[in-house]
């Protein structure tokens, strides 16, 4: 369907991996898997952190969100390209584009905040132990979760708004799911209300990012100079494991985002957008929370319970 108005696109092509229906179906089972884990080890997290009293903290209050918002994440895109991949479909339609684009930045933009809070919440927690308590309250954690929910939506609005008012000459999307930058390129006008916002976003990624630095620099500042090495492996072990999340999300979303597009299907976009899509929502639960000890003991309780009903 070529030279189409937007107005009677009625849906799109998702080009995806491969048209071969093997390769369809091997790609779908290795999604289904890494989506069924990040299912398991963020359904764990929110459930051990919500049961168990000893998690109810300002940093595992913001862990539990996280996971939530990684739940978020990565069900706008997998489930679809699972579902078109074992039924030999590459469709979805254009309603179901757009909800996927606001969907998909309301969520990417509200882990982007969320992991910037996780990196003040570390900032005060090891820089300024003392008045921990009264600047991360109850109050001021909840109204940093919410500002982050809000945030994402404003993002994901515009978006879409500036996205979906360009006129359509093509429905035929080269990724697996409907991304922006490929949508653009559907329009042979150069759309400067979406390029604008893109600025916009990329603007205040750079913020939140010169934050998180800013925040770990200090902290290395005070963990270096800690003598005791107890202190400075136990900083280190929290610390460590969000700088991999917060930098694999952050350059690999940058680099699709930033790379002039291309209308073709290209490997180098195939797995960029694989390391911010599914990477994250996978490896999180992984690297950044049942590497904690309490958590780890945590779940062995719950798993020893479980097997003591059996018997």
């Amino acid at each position: 369907m070529e030279m189409i108005n937007h107005t009677v696109v009625t849906e799109f092509i998702l080009l995806g991996f491969s048209n071969d229906p093997g390769m369809q179906i091997l790609h779908g089972t290795l999604f289904l898997v890494a989506y069924l884990a990040a299912l398991t080890g963020n359904g764990l997290i929110i459930f051990l952190i919500t049961c168990d009293p000893r998690f109810h903290t300002p940093m595992y209050f913001f862990l539990k969100n996280l996971s939530f918002v990684d739940l978020c994440y990565i069900s706008v895109t997998v489930p679809k390209f699972v579902l078109n991949s074992l039924m030999h479909r590459n469709s979805i339609s254009f309603l179901g584009c757009v909800l996927q684009v606001f969907c998909f930045v309301l969520f990417a933009c509200t882990e982007l905040a969320m992991l910037t809070v996780m990196s003040y919440d570390r900032y005060v927690a090891i820089c300024k132990p003392l008045h921990y308590e009264v600047i991360m309250s109850r109050r001021a954690c909840e109204h940093m979760v919410v500002a982050s929910y809000i945030s994402g939506v404003i993002s994901g609005a515009m978006h879409t708004a500036a996205t979906f008012s360009m006129t359509i000459n093509s429905n035929r999307i080269h990724q697996f799911f409907c991304d922006i930058p490929k949508i653009l390129i559907l329009d042979s006008k150069l759309n400067l209300g979406e390029m604008g916002i893109i600025a916009l976003i990329f603007s205040a990624t750079l913020v939140c990012f010169a934050c998180i630095i800013y925040s770990y620099v200090h902290i290395f500042s005070i963990v270096h100079r800690t003598s005791s090495s107890e202190g400075r492996s136990k900083a280190l072990s929290t610390c460590t494991p969000h700088l991999i999340v917060v930098t694999l999300f952050i350059l690999t979303a940058s680099l699709d985002y930033l790379k002039p597009p291309s209308n073709s299907r290209s490997v180098i976009d195939l797995i960029l957008s694989v390391f911010y899509t599914v990477l994250p929502p996978t490896l999180n639960p992984i690297i950044y929370s049942l590497r904690n000890k309490e958590i780890k003991a945590a779940l062995g309780k719950v798993l020893a319970m479980q097997v003591f009903k059996l018997n």
